[in-house]
């Protein structure tokens, strides 16, 4: 069983990642391809994020797993967005 104090960590890093990777999105839609250094680190930290959240919801309670399964909803949107941005772009 997950412990409260691990879903809140993992749900911490989580939304830094979406936090790091959203500035990075508005930057690039900006200034193009001026971060592409960052644009890509902030993608594989979504990554990532996503990939802890699915391994910790296998051992979580309802309640944490609905927690994690909203957290990986918004940072796989901003993963969508990411690359239909840069699929657009070029």
């Amino acid at each position: 069983m997950a412990t409260r104090q691990s879903v809140d960590e993992h749900l911490q890093r989580s939304e830094q990642a979406y936090e790091f990777a959203s500035e990075q999105f508005k930057i690039s839609a900006r200034q193009e391809h001026y971060n592409e250094e960052e644009y890509s680190e902030a993608q594989m930290k979504l990554e990532n994020a996503v990939n802890e959240l699915n391994k910790l919801s296998l051992s979580s309670n309802d309640q944490q797993r609905e927690q994690l399964y909203r957290m990986r909803l918004q940072l796989q949107s901003l993963q969508n967005n990411m690359i239909l941005q840069r699929s657009y772009d070029e």
